[in-house]
């Protein structure tokens, strides 16, 4: 398919769905089965008003890598900190 036209295709499909509702509406009253069918096709319009803006897979940026270095980290990081892993822990005991 040409670029846009699945989008063209949506709304065309959705468009034609309304008028069906609305035939149904017409000649069956606004009864309950026909006002949710009415309110899905007016999700459905947002739905596919949505989809306008998207972009084609494939068609973003390549994602960026961050490298993380595999030298030690200063230790200063965590001085005073606890393990909440495994309950904290303290170097300094107190009698």
């Amino acid at each position: 398919m040409a670029e846009g036209s699945e989008k063209a295709s949506l709304h065309h499909a959705v468009d034609q769905l309304a008028h069906a509702v609305n035939a149904m509406a017409r000649r069956y009253g606004r009864n309950k089965a026909v006002q949710r069918l009415i309110g899905d096709v007016e999700r459905l319009r947002l739905d596919a008003s949505d989809c306008d803006g998207l972009a084609p897979q494939g068609a973003s940026a390549a994602p960026t890598i961050e490298v993380i270095p595999d030298i030690p980290y200063d230790e200063s990081l965590w001085a005073g900190a606890d393990d909440e892993g495994v309950g904290g822990f303290r170097t300094e005991h107190k009698k």
